[in-house]
Formats: C-alpha cells, structure tokens, sequence
C-alpha cells in the first residue's frame, strides 16, 4: 500500500532541499564573491530592477505627464520592482515542487541582486557601496538640455552642503552624496536618472570642460531667435562688472552675429565693442585680454533649495578672480624673456 505525505510536510521537505541545493551551486565567482545566483542571471535582475527594457509607455503613460522642458521626479515602488523580477524568475517555474524551491530561494537572490544593481553603472575610482539596497528615486527631464548637453553633470545629496553657486569640488566625495544607479538618454531630449537613496538637493549642470568661452543668451528668447550678450570684465584684474543681473548697457554688450549665418557670431565686431567698453581695455583688447572678456563657467539649476520651491533660479558658477594684475603678469614676463 502507498504511503502518501501531508501536504505541507512536502513543501517544508522541498524547501529544506532547495536551501540545500543552493548551498551546493553557489557560484564562487573569483571577482565578488561566493553566490546563490550567477553572475549574468544576477546583473540582468539588477537591470530589470533599474528600468531597463521596461517600454517607456509604462513609465510615462501619457505624453501629457512629461511635457516640452520639465522634469518630473518620483521614487520607485520596491513591491512593483520586486514583482517583475519575479516574473521573470518565474518562467523557468513548471511544477508546484519548482514554485516551492524558488520561494525558498528568493531570499538570498533579492539580497545578491540588491548588491547587483549598484554595480551596474560603476564609474572608475568609484567605491563599492555594501549592505541593503534602500529607496531608489529618480526624475526624468524632457528638455532642449539634454540634447544640447550630452554630458550633463547630474549631483544629488541627502543633505544641502554648499551654496548653490559654489564652484568648489569639496562635495565631490562627501558621504551624503548619492550614488547615480542609472543615467541615461531615452531619446534625444529624455533623461532617466536614478539614485540609491532620497536626495534633499539635486544639482544638474553642463559639463565642465576645461577653460569654456562662451555668450549668455537673453532672457526671453524664442527658440531659433540669436539675441545674446557678454558680461564685461575688468582687463586687469578679470572681475566681471556688476551687477552680474541684470546684464544691460553699463556692464554687458549685446553680441553680433553674421549676416546669413544664423547662430555665428562676428568675433572681430564683439572684439571691438568689448574694446570700446570694457574697464582699463585702453580701447583695443589682446588675445590674452579678449579670451578673459570671454570666459564663462558653466551653468547649475539647483533643485531642492529652499529658496526656491519653484525650481526656476540657476547659477553661473562664474568666480573666476585673477589673484596678478594683467598688467604686472606682462611685466614679469617680458623681464623673464628679455633676461
């Protein structure tokens, strides 16, 4: 005559086995360690828990939700996250013995894929982060930025450590700044960042590329129209003349473009209006003096700031300070030359 097991003592025999089972397959991976999961079945989980191949229809359902320059941010729903892994696991899953030993090991592959997911965007020199994986927030931006920018400097910190308009690096490696999990354009004007915590500031800013030239545009403007102007600079000591805004006649000049040429500006023209007003020019301007009159450090739109609930405020990081009068700097080094 058979015998024929309690039900649930099948399943409690089931996951002893799986728990067993996996203690004997685990993945001794030489890079990261000892792992239930290995290591290409636990990096595709960590990109499913950071969105990718999720269509861009289940994120924003409705082009209303993300209109022409706005950013929206959001947090992810850990339970949804979860159960998509889930379903993918799911369909190696046949019998009711299957559904039994995955549940028993699931625990120990949502911790491994926890670990997983920080690692999948992982800048050089960048520490790995251990313990459990916490709230993963984000934002989205459709923006006129994002195709123009490419390279975008995304920041985000969980306490506010410097002011807005610093342009210091001091916070680059402070610990209350949030590791990007995820950056990356959708479409040409789309940016998805993700970030492994909850910030309480969020810089974005344009690439800093070593010495930039460059005009402001005026406030205002249409897209398509070239109306720019340059704040005028002291030609010995490169302090930009205030206020640093508005820009108007006494501090600024309106920038020349060419005839026919749209968006090309008449160097040699804006050279000769900066001559004729910049501070101590002598009414004409250098090569050396012409790039200073040029210089613009890049722009930050701070999000987050008390000050500005609304998000609308940016900064120009522009604290350039010449510490040698231009005109000393010549002195000395025609002494050098000449000697």
């Amino acid at each position: 005559m058979k015998n024929f097991m309690d039900a649930a003592m099948a399943i409690d025999a089931a996951q002893a086995a799986a728990l067993n089972y996996a203690a004997y397959v685990t993945d001794h991976d030489p890079d990261d360690g000892d792992n239930v999961v290995p290591r290409e079945l636990r990096r595709f989980m960590a990109r499913l828990r950071l969105l990718h191949g999720v269509p861009f229809n289940y994120l924003v359902p409705d082009a209303q939700l993300l209109p022409i320059e706005t950013i929206r941010f959001f947090y992810i729903d850990r339970a949804w996250t979860d159960a998509l892994v889930q379903g993918a696991l799911s369909i190696g899953t046949i019998s009711s013995a299957d559904r039994a030993q995955l549940e028993a090991v699931y625990p120990h592959i949502r911790d491994e894929v926890d670990t997983a997911e920080r690692y999948v965007r992982e800048p050089r020199a960048e520490k790995k982060l251990a313990g459990d994986g916490g709230t993963i927030t984000g934002f989205v931006m459709r923006s006129r930025l994002v195709s123009g920018w490419p390279n975008l400097h995304v920041r985000a910190y969980s306490r506010d450590l410097l002011p807005d308009d610093a342009l210091t690096t001091a916070a680059e490696s402070d610990p209350s700044r949030l590791k990007v999990l995820r950056l990356e354009r959708l479409a040409p004007a789309v940016l998805l960042v993700l970030f492994d915590g909850v910030p309480a500031v969020v810089h974005i800013e344009e690439p800093r590329q070593g010495i930039q030239f460059g005009v402001r545009l005026a406030d205002g403007a249409q897209p398509g129209q070239h109306v720019a102007k340059v704040q005028l600079r002291d030609c010995n000591n490169g302090n930009p003349v205030p206020p640093s805004a508005p820009l108007g006649a006494n501090n600024s000049v309106n920038v020349p473009f060419r005839r026919n040429a749209p968006g090309v500006i008449n160097l040699a023209e804006l050279r000769k209006r900066q001559a004729d007003k910049a501070p101590n020019s002598g009414g004409t301007l250098e090569p050396n003096e012409y790039a200073l009159q040029m210089l613009r450090f890049p722009f930050r739109q701070v999000f987050g700031d008390p000050k500005d609930l609304e998000g609308k405020k940016f900064y120009g990081l522009d604290q350039f300070k010449v510490t040698l009068p231009l005109s000393e700097w010549k002195n000395t080094l025609t002494a050098k030359v000449n000697s």
